[in-house]
């Protein structure tokens, strides 16, 4: 028999028991297939406990020179693919440990005094996940950056604004490209603050209670990099809590849902500003797909599958939701499936947020479509209202004016621009000829050009804010 218990799954934790797993049960539990990608997290927790160990003189220094020794060998192995995972060592950490007690002997084995795999997996997840906030932050900022520099060149082009479908009032394409901007924005903002407090330390609460060992938590917070915004480590606070809280991977998931669901409405825009019956823009080829029957086809596949990959985080926010709802106090099993949720919700927004940043600056945009569109649907009529505000009419009867100029516009199939001045005086006297400077598209954008209004002025200034803010 081997020397290292780990090598028996019936042994892996305890000589107990009198019978190994079941081969079904092995492949039930086991967590390795997936929760490999842990392992950079893992080695390098391992490594931290372990210089405080050795600082702690809880191991000598030869043991922790063989941890060290041990770990870049595994390191080097699993980057170099050779590294054998066993599915009868169930998960990424005893694989590891296994493997390093096999290269380094006792050593390995003294390398989990003083942790338990409760806090050593909690402790993993959360270091794996800081980085890919990180590396998600960074993409959301190439986002935008590709957002503002499609604005900036279009602060000029009309887009019929719509509520209900329904031509509203004309606006910059800019400016509408700015609105998910701020979206994206926001965003950011909620990664950043469940990445604070997703960076705290919860190794040294030991299987549940902590541990008798006389542990230096704030030094393993340090060398991790677990801190807080002034530098003070970030501990975990209580042993129970530490172990069996998963509400960073909750909150994750939160944003990340929130993050598709922007996408999924950019998407929704983007699939009917290309069909025809709108015809506002084209994507670039490479980003759509053909028919297999109707030659004619150019389907806009990447955001319709964003709107479909929506639906698929804001389950996995379900599902980790449901995971947590019924579990006591403290670890469960049940915490094993918190992991393939997470893990797909960052795939699947990176993803996303890589194959965006690349499409929104391939977009080919359409002006004189979108200009036919907001004639065609009297986009200037509040601006006819506001006109006869300012001759001194209450609002509400200036609504009532423009609504019947509205009705005999469509009734001869003109725009309320395209109406004679005597037919318009018709409506109301107080209407001299200055109405057809407030009647054009480009003069109702230029009105509007108060902060966080659609005049391409105020787009251009908001273009420059966002540049300053996203360096």
């Amino acid at each position: 028999m081997s020397s290292n218990p780990l090598d028996n799954k019936s042994q892996a934790w305890s000589a107990l028991f009198s019978e190994p797993m079941s081969e079904l049960v092995q492949r039930y539990t086991a967590s390795v297939a997936f929760d490999q990608r842990l392992w950079r997290a893992d080695v390098a927790g391992s490594l931290a406990h372990a210089e405080m160990l050795a600082a702690q003189s809880i191991v000598g220094a030869d043991d922790l020179a063989a941890i060290q020794r041990g770990m870049a060998q595994i390191t080097a192995e699993i980057e170099a693919g050779s590294f054998e995972w066993k599915l009868n060592l169930e998960d990424v950490h005893l694989n590891i440990e296994a493997r390093l007690t096999q290269l380094v002997g006792d050593a390995g084995k003294r390398l989990h005094t003083g942790r338990s795999r409760n806090d050593q997996v909690a402790t993993d997840v959360r270091l794996w996940l800081r980085d890919e906030i990180d590396a998600i932050g960074s993409l959301l900022v190439e986002l935008q950056r590709a957002l503002v520099t499609v604005a900036e060149k279009h602060a000029d082009v009309i887009l019929p604004g719509f509520t209900h479908l329904q031509v509203a009032q004309p606006v910059s394409f800019g400016h509408h490209l700015l609105a998910y901007v701020e979206m994206f924005a926001r965003d950011a903002e909620r990664f950043a603050q469940t990445r604070e407090r997703t960076n705290r330390l919860p190794l040294g609460a030991a299987a549940l209670a902590g541990t008798s060992y006389p542990l230096d938590r704030e030094r393993v917070a340090r060398t991790l990099g677990m801190v807080d915004s002034v530098g003070n480590p970030a501990l975990c606070q209580n042993s129970l809590d530490a172990v069996s809280d998963r509400d960073f991977a909750i909150e994750f998931t939160s944003a990340a849902a929130l993050c598709m669901v922007h996408f999924s409405r950019l998407s929704e825009e983007l699939v009917l500003w290309m069909s025809q019956n709108f015809g506002f823009i084209d994507l670039a080829d490479r980003f759509c797909t053909g028919s297999s029957i109707m030659p004619q086809k150019k389907n806009p596949d990447v955001p319709e599958l964003a709107r479909g990959k929506t639906g698929r985080v804001v389950g996995h926010l379900m599902g980790l939701i449901t995971l947590m709802k019924g579990q006591p106090l403290a670890y469960n099993k049940d915490n094993q499936e918190d992991k393939e949720p997470l893990f797909d919700t960052v795939d699947t927004l990176k993803d996303t947020l890589r194959i965006f940043i690349e499409m929104v600056a391939g977009i080919t945009v359409k002006p004189e479509a979108m200009e036919r569109a907001a004639l065609r649907g009297h986009a200037t009529a509040t601006d006819l209202a506001d006109y006869l505000v300012k001759k001194g009419l209450p609002f509400r009867d200036a609504h009532e004016v423009v609504a019947h100029a509205v009705k005999l516009a469509i009734a001869q199939g003109a725009t309320l621009s395209e109406l004679p001045l005597a037919t318009l005086q018709g409506f109301h006297p107080a209407i001299s000829d200055d109405v057809y400077a407030v009647l054009t598209l480009q003069g109702s954008l230029n009105a509007r050009g108060g902060i966080g209004g659609t005049a391409p002025a105020q787009v251009r200034a908001q273009v420059a804010r966002h540049r300053a803010r996203l360096g």
